[in-house]
């Protein structure tokens, strides 16, 4: 296992518990999902494990080491993009690297790289403000990508863009893991997407959050997306999952 989470706990100065005694194990070049209703801690989890905010109790462990705070074997990917708006897309991709103190030239022949791999070649010098909603994931992941992280932790990174762009970037979300092995831990509300996406699927009941159930879809990847999307396994997962989580509704 790369990421370990140990009876964490966490409540809010606010009186909120969002968290108790949360056990996970997340293996390597594998995509997690954790999935459950709103309010449940999942995207609370997903920034403990990334060191942005404190828990109470428990601990994470990345390779074996305490988390305490952010690290360069980590890279998170925003629901809300967390672009530089003044600045374009080669810099915002290569922010990661600049911030680390990569020389310029190495830090755009990198990020360059990667602004090709997510389909946004020619358009690094446009501005944020200039891209659709599905450009600036894009240019998220690219940047997630670039500091070269073993981990990418992804908070609902497709929850703003329509259907159809969402199925797109589902789809070349896969083809991109199965390229640079990168181990990933997922947030969404979808139930669909987290069937067609993970290896398995952490599901919280409501807060506080607590792990009700690992499932592994038994999915047959080797088939095409639409294949994939009819195949027994995947609505069996669907239907698993919803029996589950409706208790909840």
């Amino acid at each position: 296992m790369i990421v370990e989470v140990k009876g964490v706990r966490k409540t809010y100065d606010s009186g909120v518990e969002a968290l108790r005694d949360v056990d996970l194990s997340f293996p390597k070049g594998q995509l997690s999902t954790l999935l459950g209703p709103s309010g449940c801690g999942k995207t609370t989890l997903l920034k403990i494990i990334a060191g942005l905010i404190p828990k109470n109790g428990g601990e994470v462990l990345v390779n074996g080491k305490a988390v305490h705070g952010p690290g360069p074997e980590r890279a998170f990917v925003f629901q809300d993009f967390a672009l530089l708006p003044w600045a374009d897309v080669l810099r915002n991709v290569g922010f990661g690297l600049e911030l680390r103190g990569v020389e310029r030239k190495e830090r755009d022949e990198v990020a360059r790289k990667y602004i090709a791999e997510v389909g946004l070649k020619g358009f690094e010098h446009r501005y944020p403000a200039q891209l659709s909603g599905g450009m600036r994931q894009r240019v998220g992941l690219a940047r997630a990508l670039t500091v070269d992280a073993d981990i990418i932790l992804m908070d609902e990174p497709f929850s703003s863009v329509d259907e159809q762009t969402r199925r797109k970037f589902q789809e070349d979300l896969l083809d991109l893991l199965r390229h640079h092995q990168k181990t990933v831990i997922f947030v969404t509300h979808s139930i669909e997407e987290a069937a067609y996406l993970s290896d398995q699927i952490a599901l919280l009941s409501p807060r506080p959050g607590r792990v009700s159930k690992i499932v592994r879809p038994a999915v047959d990847r080797s088939k095409s997306p639409d294949e994939i999307r009819r195949d027994r396994g995947y609505l069996d997962t669907v239907d698993e999952i919803w029996g589950i989580l409706r208790q909840y509704v």
